[in-house]
């Protein structure tokens, strides 16, 4: 057998009042909430609403009033609204929507008193309730009448929320929550409402109505904005101002607006009411369509919500191209402060990539300057999708007259490589660093035949590091080594790494394709133009035609106590030791110069070849 639910009124009533709010101060909205709505649902003459403090809190409204059928029907029941079917008004005229507003008055006052006078007709009734749940519903006495129909809510503070309802708090609450009610509000006979929203006020002078407007954002914010967009959305009865920030600020940082429904305030920090990439701008907005949450602290995220985000996105946007048209010098100082955000548009829209395009600046190894001047300087350009590698390549490549980008930072890449959907002929080709040595300097043939010992010595201290040494002619002289690897050398180095790591089974299955890989070793670059690469390369060197394999300590024993087989000194490698170490000193050096990663194998060498040539350097 069916079975009814057993509900403790108290329960629920605590709930509701402690637990959906996030703070006691919402109860002075609420109770203008109500006001507000009433005075809608009568729909005639100047409406008001008067709050008077004291050693009680009454709020009156010159509203609707209720009959004593509809106290016991709305009042007492929770949940239904009491601004929906039964006054004979469409939902969304109103602000109150759940029936549970008055509940927020609890959060003060341990009971709620409301006297109220229909203006259908009837004598005035007075209702109260407690915070255990109960209710009580009585006449007035001929002499309590009201003059007017309307409604009287009284609250006495409990002890402990006296604050909640002193002249001050009150009189803050009221000009936080209702300076822009289309009513005439006071607080103790201090009027608080104004002229309404600031940004529907006319002025004949743009001037002064954006002086009004900085002031305005000033008093909230605390800034005087960049610029002021003004906002317009027919579809949620939205308009408004969004105020661009006059400094940098973290994209990862989610703008919170102020928003208003109806020109009641719903919150001061509303989130989702923008695209995230908007997070230059501060919003102050009022919308007549868009739903709040049961708390009325937040927006209801429906599809109205979604398509007002998308279309104040593109007031937005519309707002950037009319200043990259009419104002570019103001454009380049906003891109300065708030390039991110610009990007991440740039990312997905055509308009916003022209302007990035055309008038962003990026890091090149020409200098700071926008994509359009780069292309125009260097139709053949690359660039690179790593900080790092850009870092390590671009003194080098713009040397050999290569133009070179940067594109690690975040969204770079991803524009560069959208350029082709605005012009097909503006493709930028990622650089692969082995290409570089296409461009360095060959030596002359008789240089090379020389070099022929000492790339064979060479040779032999890299090919347990996998490294191929050349040498090259190539700026700048200052470089005296380059460490270079094309992609699929580094994507055969991940497999390595991935195939020492991995179980059996998966070691197999990387050790197969590791060797159906093309084999493309990367390279030792030494500079023929460097002085100390120059010294370097002329050490004297065993032909190994002439050579025989050294035994013990003689070729491997850097460190060994028996003297060199070659011009060596006692306890020091022989000539053909020192190129061994000079030689993977050098590659030490580049792979910290070019920010590589090092292998354990890397960290020994390099510690090898310092402590090598040290000891070398100080032997006496």
């Amino acid at each position: 057998m069916d079975q009814a639910f057993q509900v403790d009124l108290r329960g629920v009533v605590d709930l509701l009042s402690r637990h959906l709010y996030s703070s006691p101060r919402v109860y002075l909205r609420e109770l203008l909430q109500n006001g507000v709505d009433a005075i809608t649902a009568r729909g005639t003459g100047p409406g008001e609403v008067r709050i008077e403090t004291g050693a009680a809190l009454r709020v009156h409204d010159n509203g609707i009033g209720l009959t004593e059928d509809e106290v016991h029907q709305l009042l007492a029941t929770i949940g239904r609204s009491s601004k929906r079917d039964e006054l004979g008004f469409s939902r969304h005229d109103f602000l109150g929507q759940f029936g549970i507003g008055l509940l927020s008055a609890f959060l003060v006052a341990d009971e709620i008193e409301v006297v109220t006078r229909s203006a259908r007709g009837g004598p005035a009734v007075r209702w109260t309730g407690f915070a255990d749940g109960r209710y009580r519903v009585e006449p007035l006495r001929d002499g309590e009448q009201p003059d007017e129909p309307g409604t009287t809510v009284t609250l006495r503070p409990r002890p402990g929320a006296t604050d909640w309802v002193s002249p001050a708090t009150v009189t803050e609450l009221a000009r936080t929550y209702g300076s822009l009610l289309p009513v005439t509000l006071s607080v103790d006979g201090k009027q608080i409402t104004g002229d309404g929203p600031p940004w529907r006020t006319r002025h004949p002078d743009p001037g002064r109505r954006r002086a009004a407007l900085d002031a305005y954002c000033r008093e909230l914010y605390g800034f005087v904005p960049f610029d002021v967009i003004d906002l317009d959305v027919p579809e949620a009865g939205l308009t408004g101002v969004a105020f661009v920030l006059p400094q940098a600020v973290t994209p990862t940082s989610r703008g919170s607006h102020r928003v208003y429904l109806k020109r009641m305030l719903l919150a001061e920090g509303v989130e989702g009411l923008l695209p995230d990439w908007a997070f230059f701008v501060r919003c102050v907005v009022d919308a007549g369509e868009l739903r709040p949450t049961a708390s009325r602290e937040a927006l209801y995220d429906d599809e109205l919500l979604e398509s007002t985000r998308l279309a104040l996105g593109e007031r937005l946007r519309q707002w950037l191209v009319r200043l990259a048209e009419t104002d570019p010098a103001r454009l380049r100082a906003f891109l300065r402060l708030h390039q991110l955000g610009v990007k991440a548009m740039a990312v997905q829209d055509d308009d916003m990539l022209r302007i990035v395009y055309r008038w962003l600046e990026f890091e090149t190894s020409a200098g700071p300057m926008t994509l359009a001047e780069f292309r125009t300087r260097h139709a053949d350009g690359r660039y690179t999708t790593n900080v790092d590698e850009y870092r390590r390549l671009s003194a080098v490549s713009g040397a050999q007259g290569i133009g070179l980008v940067n594109g690690g930072y975040v969204y770079d890449a991803e524009i560069i490589e959208r350029l082709p959907a605005i012009d097909p002929d503006l493709r930028l080709r990622r650089l692969d660093p082995a290409e570089l040595t296409t461009h360095f300097g060959v030596l002359d043939p008789g240089t090379e035949l020389a070099l022929r010992p000492f790339l064979t010595a060479a040779q032999r201290a890299l090919d347990p590091l996998g490294c191929e040494v050349v040498v090259r002619d190539f700026d700048p002289a200052s470089l005296p080594a380059l460490y270079l690897t094309s992609r699929s050398a580094e994507h055969q180095a991940e497999l390595e790494q991935a195939r020492d790591v991995a179980g059996d089974l998966w070691s197999d299955v990387l050790g197969a394709l590791n060797s159906a890989a093309a084999v493309d070793r990367p390279q030792l670059v030494l500079n023929h133009r460097n002085p100390l690469t120059r010294r370097i390369t002329s050490l004297p060197a065993q032909d190994p035609h002439d050579a025989q394999d050294r035994q013990g300590g003689q070729d491997g024993d850097h460190f060994g106590d028996g003297r060199s087989a070659q011009h060596g000194r006692p306890g020091q490698p022989g000539q053909q030791g020192l190129i061994e170490l000079a030689v993977q000193g050098l590659y030490g050096q580049a792979l910290l110069l070019g920010h590589h990663p090092l292998r354990a194998a890397d960290t020994a060498v390099l510690n090898r070849s310092f402590l090598g040539l040290l000891d070398w350097a100080v032997h006496s």
